[in-house]
C-alpha cells in the first residue's frame, strides 16, 4: 500500500459519506430508517456494479478499486448506523420494526448486489 492509495481511498469516502449524508436529509426518518435502508440497497447494487465492471482486484485496476469500492461505496453505505438503529429499536422494545429493518436491509441489499453484478455483466 502507497500513499496514493490511501489518498484515493480516501477521496472516494469523503464522497461517499457526503452522500450519504445528503441521502439522510432527503429522506424522512419514520418508524424504520429509511434513508439508512435504501442507501444500503443503492451502495450494494453499485458496489456489484463496480466489481462486474472492475473484476477482481489487480495492479492494473487498483486505484479504481482503492476510490470507488473501499472509498465511495465505503463511506456511502451505512451498515454501522443500520446496526445502532436496529439495537435501539430492540432496546425500545420494538421488535417487529427490528426484525423488519434486518430483512429489508439484509435481503434487499444482497439482491441488489446481485442484481449490479448482473446489470454489470
Amino acid at each position: 500500500m502507497n500513499v496514493m492509495t490511501l489518498c484515493l481511498v480516501a477521496a472516494g469516502g469523503a464522497l461517499g459519506s457526503v452522500a450519504r449524508l445528503l441521502m439522510s436529509w432527503a429522506l424522512p426518518a419514520g418508524r424504520l430508517p429509511w434513508a439508512t435502508i435504501i442507501t444500503n440497497i443503492l451502495g450494494s447494487l453499485l458496489i456489484g456494479w463496480l466489481l462486474s465492471r472492475l473484476g477482481p482486484l489487480t495492479g492494473e485496476n487498483w486505484r479504481a478499486h482503492g476510490f470507488w469500492v473501499v472509498g465511495l461505496c465505503g463511506g456511502f453505505t451505512t451498515f454501522s448506523a443500520f446496526s445502532l438503529q436496529t439495537f435501539e429499536q430492540i432496546q425500545r422494545g420494538d421488535w417487529p420494526a427490528a426484525a423488519a429493518n434486518v430483512l429489508l436491509s439484509v435481503g434487499l441489499c444482497l439482491l441488489a448486489t446481485w442484481a449490479g453484478w448482473r446489470i454489470g455483466k
